[in-house]
Formats: structure tokens, sequence, C-alpha cells
């Protein structure tokens, strides 16, 4: 079981480096289908696995210097982000609490991440056609970084797809440019999501050695990834975003008729 975790955590954090989506939103629907432990033990551990990763790559690929980062840009983004994560763990405590039933907060959040999943993938593969913007407005970075922070917080991944579209919508990035800085935002808005979790006292009940697992993987996954990413084309990148979210969907349709019928 727990190299199961540990191959989940690092093939995520790999191609989620690559990608800029985080890894998280497979890591969560893939350990939500295979309904190994709570749902809230599942967001902990797929929130503190994409950290470590984003940490990672965010540092190799500056580092490297292979892809440009706006800083001005990405740090608003990431400042919004960070509000918005403080609020989405707050909606996803205040929801379980309310509802008290994991199962049914389960499936919430599989029907969200379906339709997100979903309307980024037509993005995607209509992009070509579709004219984008440039924002420069430090304000209106701060307010789409909050809404990017609130969702991925809420639901435990870290960023996810949704980060690339707004990123190229908004701010006309190219693919590796988009999957540079969503990284940097999802790195800012776990970090902030993490200590309100440490500070609030609701960190779930998780054996040690998952946790170890799955950070050791994201750390290892964002180094591969990170490196795979220098010498992928852009074109081939799209290709595995696209096929990671049409696999994607089908796991969260899935996990939202499992919960539902729990």
């Amino acid at each position: 079981m727990v190299f199961a975790f540990f191959a989940v955590s690092i093939l995520s954090s790999i191609v989620g480096s690559i990608c800029g989506i985080g890894g998280g939103v497979i890591i969560k629907p893939v350990l939500d289908a295979a309904g190994i432990m709570s749902v809230s033990c599942i967001s902990f551990l797929s929130g503190c696995t994409v950290l470590a990763m984003s940490v990672v790559s965010v540092y190799k690929n500056i580092k490297a210097k292979s892809t440009k980062l706006n800083v001005k840009i990405a740090t608003a983004l990431a400042i919004g982000a960070a509000v918005g994560g403080v609020l989405g763990k707050s909606m996803f405590q205040a929801l379980k609490k309310t509802v008290g039933n994991e199962n049914l907060v389960g499936m919430t959040q599989a029907i969200v991440l379906i339709l997100i999943t979903l309307g980024t993938l037509v993005y995607t593969i209509y992009k070509n056609k579709i004219r984008t913007r440039q924002c420069r407005q430090i304000w209106v970075c701060v307010i789409i970084g909050i809404i990017l922070g609130i969702m991925s917080s809420f639901l435990g991944i870290g960023g996810g797809p949704i980060n690339l579209v707004v990123l190229a919508y908004f701010f006309s990035m190219s693919t590796k440019e988009a999957a540079l800085s969503s990284l940097y935002i999802i790195m800012f808005s776990q970090i902030t999501s993490l200590i309100q979790t440490i500070v609030t006292g609701t960190v779930p009940d998780v054996k040690a050695v998952y946790f170890i697992v799955m950070v050791v993987g994201g750390i290892l996954g964002g180094t591969i990834g990170s490196r795979i990413n220098k010498k992928i084309s852009e074109e081939n990148v799209n290709k595995l975003f696209i096929f990671l979210m049409a696999v994607i969907i089908c796991i969260n349709i899935y996990n939202a008729v499992k919960f539902g019928m729990a």
C-alpha cells in the first residue's frame, strides 16, 4: 500500500511539473477512487505533495533559466492565491462541518472537478481560435489569484488545470510560461493552506509513513519533471495535458457516482 502511494505521488508530480497542473488534480481523484482513506486525509496529503513538488520545480526552472517568469505578474497572482487558499480551506472545513458526511463532500469536490476539467479541456482544444487578453493591472492579478486559490484549496488539488487556462487567456502566456507561473502560484497557495491547517489544528489523522512517501514522491517527481520540461516541446506538453484532462474527467465521474451511492 505504501508503494502505491509513492507511485501515485511521483508519477503525478512528474506530469504535474511538466504541465504545470500541480499533480494534485491527479492524486486527489485517484486516491478518492481507491477509497483507501477519508476525503480529508487525501486532501491533506495531496496538498503537501503538491507543495513539495512545486517548490522543487520552481527552484529548478528558475535556476536553469529555461523558461521566462514574469515575476511581477506571477507574484501578484501568488499573493492573491495565498489569500484565496485561506478562504478555500475555510470553505472546505465549513462544508465538512455543515454536511457532516465525508462522502457528500467528496461527491461535491468530484462534480466541481469534472466541470472545471471539462471546461479546461474544451478551451485547450480550441485555444488557437480564442483571442486572449493582456491583463497587467496588479489589482486584477490579485483578484484572479484569490479565485484560483479558493478553488485549489477547496478542492485539495493544489492548483490544477484551471491555472493554465486563466494564465493563457488573461495574460497570453505560452504553454511553458503558464506552466511555470502556475507552479509559482501553487507554491504560495499551498504554503498558506498548510500553515492555516497547522494553526487551526485541523490536521487530519494521517500515518507518518504515508506523509513521508508522498512528500518524497513530490520532491523526486518535481526534480524529474523539471528536467523533462526543458527537453519536451510545447506541442507535446499540450498533447500530454489534453490526455490527462480526459483521464481525470473519467476518474472524477466514477468518484461522483461512487460517493453519491455510498
